[in-house]
C-alpha cells in the first residue's frame, strides 16, 4: 500500500489525536516525531502523521519544519495533505498557522484550503465563523489564560486574516447543512472570489463528514483533528482503503508514571483527581531556576514508591501562580526550563524501568517524546476523545499515553491505567 494522506500538525499530542481520529475511520497510520533522521518501518501506513514541535517556535523555524514534513511526505508518495492545529487554535496574532498554512498551499500549488478547528466530540464548535468551547466563546473560556497562547478573540476570520495577507472568507452553518454539492459550491465560489481560506462552521460530526467529503480533491486541508473525520470515506469511495477495524492497547510492562506540565482547567481537575490515589510530586519551578537537583530528587522519591501504583509528577498551576512565576523568570524561559526538566526526568525514569508513560501538555509531550528519541508510533485504543494508547516502534518499547491539556475526563489518568493488561 502507498501512503494516501500525509499530515503536518503542530504538536504532539495534537498529532495522535488526528492518528487516533484516522484509525478509527479505517485508515492504517503511523505518527512520526519530526521527519525522521533514519528510515523507520511505516507498515501498511496509508496516512502518515508526522508531528512537529512548531506551535510556539519561531515563525521562520515552524515554516522550515512544516515545509520538511511536506517534502518528506512527497516522497512516500502522499496525494493529499492535512495540516492540523489545536481545535482552540492556539495561536499568536503574528502566527503560526496562517504563515505555515501559505507556504504550505504555495508548495503544493494550491490557491485554496478551508480552515476548520471545530472538534464537536469535545465540545469545539464552529458557528457564524465563532469558535465555542463548550457554550463559552472561545475568549470567554479558560483558553483567555493559556500561557503561552492566550485566546482573546473568538472570531476565526478575524484570526486567521491577522496571520496572513491572503483574503479569508466563510462558509457558514446554512450552507454546510444543505449538504455535500452546497458545501463544495461555496469553496469554489469563495476561491473564485479571490479568498484563500474559508472558515467553516461546524456543529456536529456530520457536519464535518460533510466538509471532508467536499474537500475531496482538496490538495491541502487545514483544521483541528475533527475535520480529518470525513477524509478516509474519499478513500473508501475509491476502493484504496477497508473498513474500519478495532485497535488494541499496548502490551508492555513496567513502572507507571504520569507527567502533567499543561495548566489547563481539565488537567489540572484530572492532576487533583489522581493526587487523592496515588503518590504526586509537584516540581518547584523556583528551584529548577536556580539550578537545585529537582530531577535527581525527583527521580530518588520515585524510587521510593517502587509497588503497582503510579506516580504522578507535575508543574501543573492556577493561572496566577503561572503569571508570577513568569513574570519572575520570562515567559520563555520557564517554558524552556520546565520542558527540559520533563525531559531529563523522563530519561531517567524509563532508564530505572518506567515504560508506561502518560504525558500532559503539548509541549511536555514535546520535550517527552524528544527526549527519548523517539521516532515513530503505533497508534491504539482510544483511551477518551482524542486520546489514544500509543506504542513506540523502537527499542525500548514504551507505552505513552500524550494528552492534550485539555482533553480528557476527570479520571482520565486512572482509567487510562486501567486499560493496560
Amino acid at each position: 500500500m502507498s501512503v494516501l494522506l500525509g499530515c503536518i500538525a503542530d504538536d504532539f499530542t495534537g498529532a495522535t489525536d488526528l492518528a487516533n481520529t484516522l484509525v478509527k475511520q479505517g485508515m492504517h497510520s503511523v505518527q512520526t516525531i519530526g521527519v525522521p533522521a533514519v528510515d523507520v518501518d511505516l507498515g501498511h501506513a496509508e496516512a502518515v502523521v508526522v508531528a512537529l514541535k512548531s506551535r510556539t517556535a519561531p515563525v521562520e523555524d515552524a515554516i522550515g519544519m512544516s515545509l520538511a514534513a511536506l517534502t518528506w511526505l512527497r516522497e512516500l508518495g502522499a496525494q493529499q495533505f492535512f495540516f492540523k492545529y489545536c481545535s482552540t487554535f492556539d495561536s499568536t496574532p503574528r502566527g503560526n498557522i496562517g504563515p505555515v498554512a501559505d507556504a504550505l498551499l504555495d508548495a503544493v500549488g494550491a490557491n485554496f484550503a478551508l480552515v476548520c478547528p471545530a472538534l464537536p466530540t469535545n465540545a469545539r464548535t464552529i458557528y457564524q465563523g465563532h469558535l465555542f468551547v463548550g457554550n463559552q466563546l472561545l475568549a470567554e473560556s479558560s483558553m483567555k489564560d493559556h500561557p503561552l497562547t492566550p485566546m482573546r478573540d473568538s472570531n476565526l476570520v478575524r484570526l486567521m486574516g491577522a496571520q496572513t495577507q491572503r483574503r479569508v472568507g466563510l462558509v457558514p452553518y446554512t450552507t454546510v447543512a444543505a449538504g455535500i454539492e452546497a458545501t463544495a459550491s461555496a469553496f469554489t465560489s469563495l476561491r473564485n472570489a479571490g479568498m484563500s481560506y474559508g472558515v467553516v462552521d461546524a456543529l456536529t460530526d456530520h457536519d464535518l463528514a460533510i466538509i471532508g467529503a467536499a474537500a475531496s480533491a482538496h490538495r491541502l486541508v487545514t483544521g483541528g483533528s475533527g475535520v480529518a473525520l470525513g477524509l478516509p470515506e474519499n478513500f473508501r469511495r475509491q476502493g484504496r482503503i477497508g473498513p474500519p477495524t478495532e485497535s488494541g492497547v499496548p502490551r508492555v510492562s513496567g513502572r507507571q508514571v504520569v507527567l502533567a506540565g499543561s495548566c489547563s482547567q481539565a488537567t489540572r481537575g484530572q492532576i487533583a483527581f489522581a493526587k487523592r490515589i496515588w503518590p504526586h510530586r509537584k516540581l518547584d519551578v523556583h528551584r529548577i531556576a536556580t539550578g537545585d537537583p529537582v530531577v535527581a530528587e525527583t527521580l530518588s522519591w520515585a524510587n521510593e514508591h517502587t509497588n503497582h501504583s503510579p506516580v504522578l509528577v507535575y508543574t501543573s498551576a492556577e493561572p496566577d501562580e503561572v503569571a508570577a512565576i513568569q513574570k519572575q523568570h520570562g515567559r520563555e524561559r520557564t517554558g524552556e526550563l520546565i520542558e527540559n526538566t520533563f525531559g531529563r526526568l523522563a530519561q531517567e525514569l524509563v532508564a530505572s524501568g518506567a515504560r508506561r508513560l502518560i504525558v500532559a501538555g503539548g509541549e511536555t509531550s514535546g520535550a517527552v517524546v524528544s527526549a527519548l528519541n523517539v521516532q515513530s508510533l503505533r497508534i491504539g485504543a482510544e483511551i477518551d476523545p482524542g486520546v489514544p494508547w500509543t506504542e513506540t516502534l523502537g527499542e525500548p518499547r514504551i507505552a505513552l499515553a500524550l494528552k492534550s491539556g485539555n482533553f480528557g475526563g476527570e479520571d482520565f489518568f486512572a482509567k487510562a491505567m486501567s486499560m493496560l493488561p
